[in-house]
């Protein structure tokens, strides 16, 4: 499929992507079909399983893939958003893409993106979510992946990654985000996300689905004649998820069956040490992780109030007792009341800061939110990595720990400064059965000093 393109480094890929951040997000499929039959469809090239919802759709991506590759099945998985590197959206194997090879897909991609744009009116154009999507189907169709996992973005209906045509559909959960875009009840958000469901498929729901996504999904199932399964709270007998936290013990729950049923449509059976091996062995960057170091410092890109009430439930596995210091930015978009309401009452002193993002809400924000909640143990700074130091050093001189949390962009950039360090300690479980499954650089990450993230 692949043919001779223009060579790009990783710089100009990323340089490109970030280009087109001016015409922002635009829902239709029109310009992806377009993009595709340009690139060589190769979203037909390969089986696809599609994982909607509002919370964990990273996570069970990540695990299902993990089980289907411990099957022996080529998978590609392709996530968003990324936290440090754009090379962390596109893994083959559990290995996400060298510089030359992204370059070399994000290049292909946008050679298609320029013959597709003459064909637009003067005022449309590929998006970046575009543009990088159709990099990762283009890049696992040449790698030969046999099925690839595809998170959506916001998901459904008019989601670029709805060019593809799912075995299975998996619907994690429905929450009350992006209402602008999805509707404004969960019922109309879990419409837009269900309309994708094939006639005939297969669709997989999370445990902690609402009451009202839940009735919308078995009338989907119905009108279109597909199989729904439902998974557990979570797994027994399974050993101890590498991935702390009950919220992924769910994940790792619906992943199974996930991978279960696109397994026993290749006529293969699920063999419960290749799931025992994938839970171990599966980390997830930015979800509950653990910095190396003291005081203990955890990172967590919950954005939402549903995600942090998960976090919270999760919180005491991995932090000691004693104080907890909060360090909190939060974009303009997401429900910061309600998220602070939850998050103050767990902890002891807070540190607003501002992710490094055009839509970040302000620290001076967050502090009037805090006030009318009646709490004043608040310090400001807009730069994450010295919020982020300050906490420690208070966390440090109190015996106890720092919370990290509101945005997936704060997490990626303290994540970045951290590694950026020079001192950077990764853990490895790799061992008789192969390398780590994971984001880039799972496992716990000493912190060294601030970095500066790349944009995105």
């Amino acid at each position: 499929m692949s043919e001779e393109g223009p060579r790009w480094s990783e710089a100009d890929a990323e340089r490109r992507l970030r280009s087109l951040e001016l015409f922002g997000m635009r829902f239709g499929l029109d310009r992806m079909r377009r993009m595709m039959t340009a690139l060589g469809s190769p979203e037909r090239s390969f089986e696809s399983i599609q994982v909607l919802g509002t919370n964990g759709k990273t996570s069970t991506t990540l695990m299902i893939a993990a089980i289907l590759a411990r099957h022996g099945v080529r998978t590609g998985t392709y996530t968003s958003p990324h936290l440090v590197s754009w090379r962390e959206r596109i893994q083959v194997d559990g290995h996400e893409l060298d510089s030359e090879r992204f370059a070399r897909a994000v290049a292909h991609a946008s050679a298609a993106a320029e013959r597709v744009n003459r064909t637009l009116d003067p005022d449309d154009h590929v998006t970046q979510f575009e543009l990088v999507t159709a990099a990762a189907l283009w890049e696992m169709a040449e790698r030969d992946v046999e099925v690839a996992v595809v998170e959506a973005g916001l998901g459904g209906r008019y989601d670029a990654t709805s060019v593809i045509e799912p075995a299975v559909t998996v619907l994690t959960n429905v929450g009350l985000e992006h209402t602008r875009w999805l509707g404004p009840t969960i019922t109309h958000i879990a419409e837009e996300k269900l309309a994708v469901v094939p006639q005939d498929g297969t669709l997989a729901l999370g445990s902690d689905l609402a009451a009202p996504a839940l009735a919308v999904a078995e009338r989907v199932a119905r009108e279109r004649h597909a199989t729904v399964l439902h998974a557990p709270g979570e797994l027994p007998g399974v050993p101890v998820l590498r991935a702390a936290g009950a919220f992924q013990r769910r994940n790792f729950a619906l992943a199974r069956v996930a991978a279960e049923a696109h397994l026993r449509a290749r006529g293969v059976e699920i063999r419960e040490e290749a799931v025992a091996e994938a839970a171990a062995h599966t980390a997830i960057d930015g979800r509950l992780q653990v910095l190396e170091g003291e005081p203990v410092t955890i990172l967590d890109g919950a954005h939402n109030p549903d995600a942090v009430a998960a976090l919270l439930e999760a919180l005491p596995e991995v932090r000691p007792p004693g104080p907890l210091a909060l360090v909190l930015g939060v974009l303009e978009d997401k429900d910061a009341a309600s998220m602070l309401a939850a998050l103050l009452g767990a902890c002891d002193r807070a540190w607003f800061t501002a992710p490094p993002s055009s839509r970040a809400l302000s620290p001076a924000a967050l502090q009037s939110l805090a006030r009318q909640l009646d709490f004043d143990a608040v310090e400001l700074d807009p730069h994450p990595a010295g919020a982020l130091a300050s906490a420690r050093e208070w966390a440090r001189s109190s015996g106890g720990s720092v919370l990290a949390t509101g945005s997936v962009y704060l997490v990626g950039d303290l994540l970045a400064g951290a590694r950026g360090g020079g001192d950077a300690t990764m853990l490895s479980d790799a061992g008789a059965s192969g390398a780590d499954t994971h984001t880039p650089g799972s496992g716990n990450v000493a912190l060294g000093s601030a970095g500066q993230r790349r944009p995105r």
